[in-house]
């Protein structure tokens, strides 16, 4: 029998489940991965425009966002806050959509008690916005943490040609900041728990 037969008829015999999932293929959710990937290996300065809850660290630090590792399906993007390297944002392609998580991590390494929280889009979106309301794994995670109120977290990232915005809102709360792509900068080291 010819190879090709034989493996064409390997492939088919595989169920379904076992399969990987596909890549995202709806185009605004491609068109914003592919957008925030062009500045893989880029890092930007950003400042707080918003913040309803007054003064905070974020505030008085320098920001600075870092897209620093970037694969077909997964962008990893470091925020700093001054000295603090705990924060990398990480998108990944889920194959029914895009998923934001924050890897929080102690100077050592290790995980924070919160950290991997986050959401995933529930609807197209647009090329240049993505939305991600709280997962389910996060609402638990924050009940636990005695937090309820960020059950109703959303997190939004908006991608321009001069500027990146990260945003999370809720009922009562709005917390921004906005990055100048125009001035890439010199890129800090790796966030804490990562080394290449």
């Amino acid at each position: 029998m010819n190879k090709l037969i034989v493996a064409a008829l390997a492939v088919s015999a595989i169920p379904a489940f076992a399969r990987p999932a596909p890549l995202v293929s709806i185009p605004t959710h491609d068109a914003f991965f592919s957008s925030l990937q062009q500045l893989c290996g880029k890092a930007f300065e950003g400042k707080v425009t918003v913040d309803n809850q007054g003064p905070s660290k974020f505030n008085e630090s320098r920001l600075v966002m870092h897209v620093r590792k970037c694969t077909q399906s997964e962008l990893q993007v470091p925020f700093h806050v001054g000295e603090d390297a705990s924060r990398t944002w990480i998108i990944t392609k889920t194959g029914s959509g895009l998923s934001l998580k924050h890897d929080h991590r102690h100077q050592d390494g290790t995980d924070d008690v919160s950290t991997m929280y986050g959401g995933h889009t529930i609807d197209a979106g647009y090329n240049t916005v993505q939305s991600f309301p709280a997962d389910e794994y996060s609402k638990q995670l924050f009940v636990q943490q005695g937090i309820p109120q960020s059950v109703g977290n959303t997190w939004q990232m908006y991608i321009y040609p001069e500027q990146f915005t990260y945003r999370l809102v809720r009922e009562g709360r709005e917390f921004r900041v906005d990055f100048d792509l125009t001035k890439p900068i010199e890129a800090p080291a790796a966030p804490w728990g990562y080394s290449d």
